[in-house]
């Protein structure tokens, strides 16, 4: 395999054959880049179904509709998702669907709060077909797979400290993240109201339960466990 391939980390057990996975939802919003890949997918698996979205609340609202996809490929940086937030939130609605992160950022860092958050694997949009399609098939067949030389720069205790961290953000509701997300950005409580039209006592309800679920004491303590996984922030 060239360099641009990808290795795998340490194999789990097996959650399905990939022949098994019939229904793939692509979250991308670049349309060019989303079509190209849905045709990828279409002919090297043989998919008749593959279901795209331009943005998470897109991906989320197909969710509710058409019910649970076989699998996910989720893009880095949408409208109104970066860095983890997007594998946080779809983990939340499909636990045991393997979900692929795929951007053209390449940060270990980056990689590391992906595969925290529930990733399945991380691949480069620079993958050619081949090693795009070898990725996928080893990653539906449970592999967790990573860039040719991808090392984590933290330690295991660290990485499964930033697991748990990912788990508890994953209870966060659809509001509450969008709170939290105002938050990081410095937004007061009157102006989280404003944004959302809601009440200010209503902002101080879900900030209180904010705080419970992902056990912080204050404000910027919640901003600084956001940005441990990256939970907003891709660069």
């Amino acid at each position: 395999m060239t360099a641009a391939a990808m290795q795998a980390r340490s194999p789990q057990t097996p959650r399905q054959s990939a022949d098994q996975v019939r229904e793939i939802l692509i979250v991308d919003d670049h349309p060019l880049m989303c079509d190209a890949l849905a045709l990828t997918l279409k002919i090297s698996f043989g998919l008749k179904n593959v279901r795209t979205a331009r943005s998470l609340g897109a991906a989320l609202d197909g969710i509710k509709a058409q019910g649970a996809p076989d699998a996910v490929i989720l893009d880095l940086n949408l409208p109104d998702a970066r860095g983890a937030e997007g594998i946080v939130t779809l983990r939340r609605q499909l636990p045991d669907v393997p979900i692929t992160m795929i951007s053209a950022d390449m940060d270990s860092a980056m990689i590391s709060a992906a595969m925290a958050a529930g990733a399945q694997g991380y691949i480069s949009k620079s993958l050619g077909r081949e090693a795009l399609v070898d990725s996928l098939r080893r990653m539906w067949e449970g592999e967790h797979v990573t860039p040719e030389g991808y090392a984590p720069d933290q330690t295991c205790a660290e990485d499964e400290a930033k697991a748990e961290l990912a788990r508890r953000f994953a209870t966060l509701t659809p509001q509450q993240m969008k709170i939290l997300r105002l938050i990081c950005q410095g937004k007061a409580n009157k102006e989280i109201s404003y944004d959302l039209s809601i009440a200010e006592a209503t902002v101080k309800t879900h900030i209180t339960a904010i705080m419970s679920k992902i056990n912080a004491r204050r404000r910027t303590q919640a901003v600084l466990l956001a940005n441990t996984v990256r939970l907003f922030e891709a660069g």
